[in-house]
């Protein structure tokens, strides 16, 4: 018999808009999100993407609906512990060592002495930082930064890690290891919500996207599924009949 997999996380009825803009960003909006899934969120430059992102993590309070992880609302504290979160911004102490950062988010995650020293020795050399563990971040390139910023993401092994163009910036080594090791975490058991502009990967990492554009869904399947159903060769073909040629800002 198949296992029942649970929502990892389950936003219903969303309303969401900034107080500069008129009219409602997210109107109705609903997702559901199953345990294990590697899902891609994919749109054009205001689309929501972020937005989307910043809810589900509790970083912006929805004005209406829910938004639950595995069945808690995500503003409860128990929750915070579920989820690692990788912005797009570099969340990290530039005047600090990777293997400081990691002991400084550690105690901040809640780990004991023993786990930030046996979770940092491991992910620095997963990540190819071991050479430079007592290192300033400062002196780092982009790509080094970005795998400091996976490692303080994923330190406390959390269920679901959230990723905001997580490999912006980087080389084809880097992003390739990076997306490997994504693939490595969600055979463990980890869920994986991630958004990126490089559809390319989208098609490598994902098992199932959505497309959306000015805070609607414009469509949500598996890849092969969604290409038949929209007659379509491959995503970025998809992505420009579902959402137009026009600049964006």
């Amino acid at each position: 018999m198949a296992e029942v997999k649970s929502p990892a996380i389950e936003i219903t009825h969303l309303g969401f808009h900034y107080a500069e803009n008129s009219g409602v960003y997210f109107d109705d909006f609903n997702l559901r999100i199953m345990e294990g899934e590697r899902f891609g969120l994919f749109g054009p430059n205001g689309a929501g993407k972020s937005t989307l992102l910043s809810l589900m993590t509790g970083l912006l309070n929805a004005q209406q609906g829910t938004v639950h992880l595995y069945g808690q609302p995500v503003q409860h504290k128990s929750v915070r512990k579920l989820f690692g979160y990788v912005p797009q911004d570099f969340s990290l102490y530039e005047e600090l060592s990777p293997r400081e950062n990691l002991h400084f988010f550690g105690a901040w995650a809640g780990l004991n002495q023993a786990e930030i020293i046996k979770r940092t020795d491991e992910l620095l050399g997963v990540l190819g930082l071991k050479d430079v563990v007592n290192k300033p971040v400062k002196t780092f390139s982009g790509g080094m930064k970005r795998r400091v910023n996976l490692a303080i993401g994923v330190l406390h092994k959390p269920a679901i890690l959230f990723l905001d163009e997580p490999t912006v910036g980087v080389d084809i080594q880097t992003r390739h290891a990076v997306i490997e090791y994504l693939k490595e975490l969600n055979q463990q058991g980890m869920t994986l919500v991630y958004t990126s502009h490089q559809l390319t990967e989208a098609e490598d990492l994902c098992t199932r996207i959505a497309l959306m554009d000015y805070g609607k869904l414009l469509a949500c399947d598996n890849t092969n599924q969604l290409l038949q159903t929209h007659k379509e060769s491959d995503l970025e073909s998809l992505f420009l009949k579902l959402t137009g040629k026009a600049y964006r800002n």
